[in-house]
């Protein structure tokens, strides 16, 4: 087998096209390079003009060598810089989705993104990613991409222009309308799996009732209950609905429920802006008809005032609606629910869930840098409301002495058919 080797500048592109076959006895043809094979950019080395063989000709070529002063600065200035790919180390390709990397790792990345694939690492997910090791672990490799700041969106951008349905000097105009009038650019895959997020939720904002949208109007007994009702509810219908949620086991998705229903409650409480008066609230709990000791009060009226902070800081922060299904995703996918029988899938629905969060605030809040870091701290404080004081505060009129954690399971097997014990919340 021979080769034909080009010198100065072609070096690489010799070695891009690989090794000639022997076409005929004692001769060899050279192909000619097609649009796309060339790793090279052109800024970085003029194409070449290849000395083509003749027929039968001995296998060596005789190229002209410039000389002069000028010769050896301008063979400096034609050869290309090898660059790694910042994932694997591999000799990269160009700059694909931001990043130099190598054509494996562009291909990995852009099926993962396209296909919108989740992974799962087998070990402890530290797995190492070089030139050798990066097919042993998708999950791994995925993070490592996103990491070295390989983005999505121009791999959906990409995708959408290529498919004709958005001219490439135009923006990215795919947009729905979230449930308060705000706008999310489809700016990722991402983007898609906030869209479904959104579109789980059984009440707009509106439904949850006038009451929600006065922020100083003290809402009777009544009134509390039912829409508390509808609060718990929304909770877990929205989760019945959300991406992967109904693809784990049930006994996954009750131990989920049951451990994080009073921080989804929280969540929707501030969404619809619940007016939380510490009169009301008190009566609903009953309060009047049982008296309690002057010690259990305070410590009861402490409990409320949490729950009043946590709500009024988050309404401090204008969360919007694709932030609050983000956010409550998070809270949802916890592995701090005993009995998972997949934690490490659950794990990775809420980096899914906190992946889509980040990508949504940096691009629709790029002047508040610090925006995201401040939505996920308000997250480990919503513990600090104790799920106890909101079961006797709301739901006591509603099911007495029956533990919430049953009505979960209740709402969660029966779906839209289930029926409160109190009143109808269709």
């Amino acid at each position: 087998m021979a080769m034909v080797v080009w010198r100065g500048s072609q070096d690489d592109v010799a070695e891009t096209q690989g090794t000639l076959s022997s076409q005929s006895q004692g001769g060899l043809s050279l192909p000619t390079p097609q649009a796309g094979q060339l790793n090279l950019a052109a800024s970085q080395v003029a194409p070449p003009t290849p000395h083509t063989p003749v027929q039968g000709a001995p296998n060596n070529s005789v190229q002209s060598t410039p000389t002069g002063p000028g010769a050896q600065n301008q063979s400096e200035k034609q050869q290309p810089q090898h660059i790694e790919c910042v994932v694997c180390g591999d000799k990269s390709s160009g700059k694909h989705y931001g990043q130099f990397t190598c054509e494996g790792c562009k291909s990995f990345f852009k099926r993962s993104v396209r296909r919108n694939l989740t992974y799962t690492c087998r070990a402890n997910r530290n797995c190492p990613i070089d030139q050798h090791h990066r097919n042993q672990c998708q999950y791994c490799r995925l993070k490592k991409c996103l990491k070295v700041g390989m983005r999505r969106e121009v791999s959906l951008f990409t995708a959408a222009v290529q498919r004709g349905r958005m001219p490439p000097t135009q923006p990215h105009h795919g947009q729905f309308a979230l449930t308060n009038g705000d706008p999310l650019h489809c700016h990722s895959y991402l983007s898609g799996y906030i869209s479904l997020l959104l579109r789980a939720e059984p009440y707009p904002t509106s439904r949850y009732g006038s009451q929600c949208m006065q922020p100083n109007n003290i809402m009777g007994i009544e009134n509390i209950c039912e829409l508390a009702a509808r609060m718990l509810f929304s909770a877990v219908e929205w989760a019945r609905n959300i991406p992967f949620f109904p693809d784990l086991q049930i006994t996954d998705q009750v131990a989920l429920l049951r451990l994080t229903w009073s921080e989804l409650f929280v969540l929707n409480a501030a969404q619809c802006s619940m007016p939380l008066h510490v009169a009301p609230l008190l009566a609903a709990a009953g309060l009047h008809a049982s008296p309690m000791s002057a010690d259990r009060v305070v410590a009861f009226m402490d409990h409320i005032r949490i729950f009043q902070e946590q709500v009024e800081k988050l309404k401090a922060l204008h969360v919007d609606s694709a932030e609050y299904s983000c956010l409550k995703a998070i809270v949802l996918f916890t592995t701090d629910a005993c009995g998972l029988s997949d934690v490490a899938h659950v794990e990775s629905l809420q980096e899914k869930s906190q992946c889509a969060l980040e990508e949504y605030v940096r691009s629709q809040y790029p002047n508040q840098p610090t925006r995201f870091g401040k939505l996920l701290l308000r997250l480990p404080s919503l513990r600090t409301v104790s799920s106890s004081v909101i079961e006797q505060l709301f739901f006591v009129r509603l099911v007495g002495k029956t533990p919430i954690e049953t009505l979960i399971r209740d709402m969660l097997l029966s779906g839209s058919s289930f029926n409160w014990p109190y009143m109808s919340i269709q």
